[in-house]
């Protein structure tokens, strides 16, 4: 294994462990992302122009500028959507809906893209719809229904739409090269979440919960955990993710990169001790095969193409 996959699989696994570092943050949603995509932005200025890189932002065309900054604003706004989905219905299940982005850019390809969808792609939908139901069937069916869980799995269903817009605008932009792109949608999700904090955080009276004070951690620890989030998960994260993904082979992007949903699975299982039984278990088979399957039928895609910002 060289070092490219290497460092790439270490990127992956550092965005499955997001759910369990953001289970030690008492904060709420839209205060961790906003820190998370403001330290995440700033780690990843430093990173860009400390190796040699440059924004360029004149020379940028309006439309790759355009796309990027929409691709910054879905991205803040499904970060907030999965990682409130995260709090209601545990992480497995709200990374497994996230997941499903990839599908729902596939489903649209038609109207964005002028692409047709062939036999593979139907059945891959059927797959990961079923997978779906599967995975919250006892959230949804059982004696544990609650509208929590419902508004959870719609959050989550939501979070997996802005993941698809944010693909299908990245992919708008391919002229702009994989790290940069990345780096300036981290800034403008960044920016994305903190006019979001502004409108829904109304201060109601002195020392109001909501004041602009309340987005920072109150103890060392949660100081500890925000800067991993913000640092190790997001900024070194995304640097192993696209310093290799550019260089490495389409197929081994593809196949490889599904460790991330299975290893926030997997994490969400050991240490956060969530329940994963039969269903929950053949509801993720099912999922992640739909989106391989569907990954291998644009396997000729190039590395260029496939360097999205990932479902981290």
């Amino acid at each position: 294994m060289n070092k490219n996959c290497i460092r790439y699989i270490t990127g992956l696994l550092l965005f499955g462990t997001n759910g369990f570092v953001a289970s030690h943050i008492a904060l709420s949603s839209g205060q961790i992302v906003l820190l998370r995509t403001g330290i995440g932005s700033i780690a990843l200025l430093i990173l860009f122009l400390f190796t040699g890189h440059h924004l360029g932002l004149r020379t940028m065309g309006k439309c790759d500028l355009l796309m990027t900054a929409g691709a910054g604003v879905a991205l803040g706004m499904s970060w907030i959507l999965l990682f409130e989905a995260y709090r209601l219905i545990g992480v497995g299940t709200a990374s497994l809906a996230y997941y499903c982005g990839p599908i729902i850019v596939v489903a649209l390809s038609p109207v964005v893209f002028h692409e047709k969808l062939s036999a593979r792609a139907y059945i891959c939908f059927a797959l990961v719809i079923t997978g779906m139901m599967l995975t919250n069937l006892r959230k949804l069916a059982g004696p544990g229904f609650s509208v929590t869980s419902f508004r959870g799995l719609m959050l989550g269903i939501g979070a997996a739409f802005m993941y698809a817009v944010m693909m299908i605008c990245s992919r708008k932009a391919a002229d702009v090269e994989g790290f940069k792109r990345s780096t300036l949608q981290m800034v403008f999700a960044f920016l994305t979440v903190l006019v979001c904090m502004g409108i829904i955080s109304r201060p109601v009276g002195p020392g109001a919960a909501g004041s602009a004070a309340a987005i920072f951690p109150v103890s060392l620890s949660e100081c500890f955990w925000i800067l991993v989030l913000g640092l190790v998960n997001t900024g070194v994260g995304c640097y192993l993710y696209f310093s290799s993904v550019s260089v490495l082979p389409v197929r081994t992007v593809s196949i490889v990169g599904y460790l991330e949903p299975l290893s926030a699975v997997v994490f969400s299982a050991v240490l956060l001790h969530e329940t994963f039984g039969i269903s929950e278990a053949a509801g993720a088979v099912l999922i992640i095969s739909g989106a391989m399957l569907m990954e291998k039928r644009s396997g000729t895609h190039s590395p260029k193409c496939l360097a999205k910002l990932s479902a981290g």
